[in-house]
């Protein structure tokens, strides 16, 4: 990146939203995903998560609201060793393209890397063709399909 894009990022901060209440609050941009998720069911699913390791992290403008979120857990599989895996990543449709997915999703590598995982993976809604050029743009490629069947 350029000087001036690296001062106009500096004006927003990465951490994390570490306690369910504060994840709840971010069901606005979570809806931007997922539109017929209720309220009640997104919570639900976070008290499911949460014990199982479910983590999350914000991008946050300077008056402190959450513009860009990303869901992670970090687990171990046969085929990947030690990975990240990605769950939910959003930046609010006003705020895209101003280099905040890549901001994110750099904290989210180095996060990766500081657990010593192997990989980082995740899944894209197959008619999301934004998130894919995104995706191929920060070096993913694709190694399988993720087979969905509902019960």
């Amino acid at each position: 990146m350029n000087n001036k894009t690296d001062e106009a990022l500096a004006a927003y901060t990465i951490a994390e939203i570490t306690t369910l209440e504060q994840m709840v609050a971010q069901y606005e941009l979570i809806r931007m995903l997922n539109p017929a998720m209720s309220a009640e069911r997104y919570e639900m699913l976070l008290q499911g998560m949460l014990p199982n390791g479910y983590r999350m992290v914000g991008v946050f403008n300077d008056s402190g609201t959450c513009i860009g979120l990303s869901g992670f857990w970090i687990n171990t599989k046969l085929y990947s060793g030690k990975y990240l895996e990605v769950d939910n990543f959003v930046v609010h449709e006003a705020y895209r393209a101003l280099g905040l997915g890549k901001l994110l999703s750099d904290w989210m590598l180095q996060e990766a890397k500081n657990h010593c995982c192997e990989t980082v993976m995740l899944d894209a809604y197959v008619t999301n063709s934004n998130a894919h050029r995104f995706y191929f743009r920060e070096g993913f490629h694709v190694k399988s399909y993720h087979f969905y069947k509902s019960i």
